[in-house]
């Protein structure tokens, strides 16, 4: 089969097309034709070399696909069928004509939504869901602070914590994006180019917000402290700004405040499989019903996967960015 794979034989890592060896489906697995593979910063970070895959996992680069089951492995694989179109939560190997995937870690394309939209869904969905919800433990009538609002995290988390009765403040980095984030539902706007977000957090709520899903990490870190009220909760999910910070604990006593760092790619399959069921539960009625909305900023096909990377490292978009495949 063919697939994207990292060329190191130049001066910088660069996308290439290549043949690989078909994957096989193991025990509990189910094979993907794989229609289209969503695009996430994560991927930028293995291209560069510092995000390997777990281990036992595919070294080819991709955490969610869309596409069609061509073939079941032996063992439980659920109510899957060949033929049904499918989504899907990957802790590697999108980015290819094949993947082979716990059954599950399978969602199905929801009503309404194109089998190449369908791609762009599993990861957000299930990232949000688990830090918000689980983490998080974000309540109606709560306020959450979302970095990287225009974000495909962002978009998503805008969208779930509405649906879930929360207000919404959020950051971006111009007007304009901040116009798609009101659209989607955010209540507070902030523009981090021009305004502090502590500023605005204090001059926005009466004591802090409740929620934080941060993906900046070290660079926020005291700020996002001062930002959260009483029991409140920082969720840092991405070190964009940096991995070592220094805590105040005695803020942190007096306020009774929590942090936690997730990532979901290293978590074990019956973990992702419990949040995959989450996820199916509770997030895709509202997609169906269009109370919550894919957003794609582009679909471009897999040839230029280097310029779909290129537009994630300069923050050129809105929502998610997919890869069309074959």
């Amino acid at each position: 089969m063919r697939a994207i794979v990292i060329d190191n034989s130049g001066e910088k890592p660069v996308l290439t097309l290549s043949e690989v060896e078909d994957p096989t489906p193991g025990e509990g697995e189910v094979l993907v034709e794989v229609a289209a593979a969503g695009v996430n910063r994560a991927d930028l970070v293995q291209a560069s070399g510092k995000y390997p895959p777990p281990p036992g996992e595919s070294e080819l680069i991709g955490l969610e696909v869309s596409g069609r089951i061509a073939a079941l492995g032996a063992g439980d694989t659920g109510d899957w069928q060949v033929g049904d179109e499918v989504c899907a939560l990957l802790a590697g190997g999108g980015y290819a004509e094949k993947v082979a995937v716990s059954a599950g870690q399978l969602l199905p394309v929801p009503a309404g939504v194109d089998l190449q939209t369908a791609a762009s869904l599993p990861e957000v969905a299930c990232t949000v869901w688990s830090n918000l919800v689980d983490a998080g433990h974000l309540a109606a009538g709560e306020t959450v602070l979302l970095h990287g609002g225009s974000s495909g995290i962002g978009t998503m988390g805008i969208q779930v914590a509405k649906a879930l009765g929360a207000r919404v403040i959020v950051t971006a980095g111009s007007q304009e994006k901040l116009q798609r984030c009101a659209e989607l539902g955010a209540d507070v706007l902030v523009n981090y180019q021009e305004t502090d977000f502590l500023e605005a957090v204090g001059e926005n709520t009466e004591d802090g917000v409740d929620v934080i899903l941060d993906l900046i990490g070290a660079d926020y870190l005291d700020r996002n402290l001062q930002a959260l009220a009483k029991d409140g909760r920082l969720v840092i999910i991405g070190l964009m700004g940096g991995r070592e910070g220094e805590i105040n604990l005695g803020l942190m006593l007096q306020r009774r405040l929590s942090v936690q760092a997730t990532a979901l790619r290293g978590r074990d399959r019956a973990d992702k499989a419990r949040i995959v069921a989450a996820v199916r539960e509770n997030v895709w009625p509202r997609v169906e019903s269009g109370e919550i909305r894919p957003v794609v900023q582009e679909v471009l096909p897999w040839e230029k996967a280097q310029e779909a990377h290129q537009l994630l490292k300069e923050s050129q978009h809105v929502g998610k960015v997919v890869l069309r495949v074959g």
